[in-house]
């Protein structure tokens, strides 16, 4: 019988790897580093069982939330931009062998669907200067439904609710409804900043999406155009913003939408009813 340890089970504090390596959570990559295990395994979680399950992560710092999906036995394909953190990353992925890629790498010049050969989960804690960025980009592909399965993200909580949000709410844009009209959307946990070294100044929280089917009709950019020209200034009239974009104001007049509404209270099915007409004209 074999009584020696199991490395998986007695990995050194995060703390001991940030003090081992003299990491210091840099401001221009956004980043803030996670080291409650309890707390990270909590979002590992949230999308379920990822036992064997592949796994997408951008900006894993020094392996918090890396380690905390190996545990939960998913196959990992990390990229991280910050060259100082590739020894943590390496030395995690000595004690988890064959589950851990590292790419060294800009996350916003990556394709995921390029890096995996089945369907796969992205679980960040993502970088807070890239993060709403990046989001749209997974979830404005031309391609649906998605390689990806889920989406477990942390963004700031003002972030996260605007999201989530519905119409009517003031935190409803434009954000909003790229998320929604064809993923489910749901604010899966609200993080303190005191969970974070160094602590930022916001909350956070984490959002899970999965994708749903997307409607009949509707082209991806069209959708986009759209949103931007209503809530380039959300506190005008649709007819205003939306005269400027061509076929706008016939599109409110075929979905008999008043062009004397605002955007904010016109809801994410609305918006892709009048995406649908005006993608017709393309």
């Amino acid at each position: 019988m074999n009584d020696s340890p199991n490395p998986k089970d007695n990995l050194p504090p995060l703390r001991d790897v940030i003090r081992k390596h003299g990491l210091i959570a840099s401001k221009s990559l956004g980043q803030n580093f996670l080291l409650d295990s309890q707390l990270l395994a909590r979002i590992a979680a949230i999308p379920g069982d990822l036992d064997g399950e592949s796994v997408f992560e951008v900006g894993p710092g020094p392996g918090g939330l890396t380690r905390a999906l190996l545990q939960a036995g998913a196959v990992v394909t990390a990229v991280e931009r910050d060259e100082r953190c590739l020894p943590a990353l390496d030395e995690l992925g000595d004690v988890f062998p064959n589950q851990l890629n590292v790419i060294s790498d800009d996350a916003m010049k990556i394709d995921a669907s390029e890096l995996f050969r089945q369907p796969f989960h992205i679980i960040s804690n993502l970088p807070y200067n890239i993060g709403s960025a990046l989001l749209v980009n997974w979830l404005s592909r031309g391609d649906w439904p998605p390689a990806w399965k889920s989406l477990t993200l942390m963004f700031q909580r003002e972030v996260a609710e605007r999201i989530v949000a519905r119409e009517g709410s003031s935190t409803y844009g434009r954000l909003s409804i790229l998320a929604q009209w064809r993923s489910e959307a749901r604010l899966a946990m609200p993080v303190h900043r005191s969970a974070f070294t160094p602590p930022p100044k916001v909350m956070s929280a984490v959002v899970h999406l999965t994708p749903k089917a997307q409607p009949d009709g509707v082209i991806p950019s069209v959708l986009e155009n759209l949103t931007q020209a209503a809530f380039s200034q959300r506190r005008k009239m649709l007819r205003q913003s939306l005269k400027g974009l061509r076929g706008g104001l016939e599109a409110l007049e075929a979905v008999s939408i008043e062009g004397t509404r605002r955007p904010d209270t016109v809801s994410v099915a609305e918006f892709t009813a009048l995406a649908r007409q005006l993608s017709q004209k393309v």
